[in-house]
């Protein structure tokens, strides 16, 4: 089944040429190709830590007790979900404020980029932040448990560990609000065209 993307390529014959000032505002989204290229290059330093902490759980996985280990891959899945979360910004975003990709057909076609938009992507990053703060959050209660038990100082205070959690719990409810206002403008839309017909 071919995935055609939300808003339709118009056919050529029906392209026409900008007046020069408009052609002009419309050409500056080339402006953004270095931003998406830099994150490029983000990503291949995620990848080069993802491997030195791979390599270092390796070397010490007979030293490292199991929360220690437990600490390790937690860090290894947070690189991960931040990895995911630059490739959505980098294809979503390139898709939806540069130029198409033209992906069609393509088997490794994300499932998700057939429907992209810019609330779309809005969402999608919520949940990846949610997910990614989630983990920072977990590694923090481990950490500060463990330490707490051994006596010795830890860098998580009592207020400290109360902001995290505050901060990741509005950052779900940020993704509720942006989730609810989209619901709103889609059913808006969606009894325009129901009065249209």
């Amino acid at each position: 089944m071919s995935m055609t993307p939300e808003t339709p390529i118009p056919p050529a014959r029906l392209a026409r040429q900008l007046r020069p000032l408009p052609a002009l505002i419309f050409s500056s989204r080339w402006l953004q190709l270095p931003l998406y290229l830099g994150l490029i290059i983000a990503q291949g330093v995620y990848v080069v830590l993802f491997l030195k902490e791979l390599w270092h759980l390796v070397n010490h996985s007979f030293d490292f007790s199991e929360q220690q280990i437990m600490l390790v891959v937690l860090g290894l899945i947070d690189v991960v979900m931040i990895s995911n979360l630059l490739v959505m910004v980098i294809v979503g975003g390139y898709e939806t404020f540069v130029s198409r990709l033209e992906l069609e057909g393509h088997p490794d076609q994300p499932e998700w980029l057939s429907h992209v938009n810019a609330s779309v992507l809005k969402i999608k990053l919520a949940m990846a932040i949610i997910g990614i703060s989630s983990i920072h959050l977990l590694r923090t209660f481990i950490e500060a448990g463990n330490l707490g038990g051994t006596g010795r100082t830890t860098n998580y205070t009592e207020s400290g560990v109360m902001w995290q959690t505050l901060i990741h719990l509005t950052f779900i409810v940020s993704a509720i609000g942006i989730a609810y206002v989209d619901s709103l403008s889609e059913g808006n839309h969606s009894s325009k065209r129901h009065a249209a017909h």
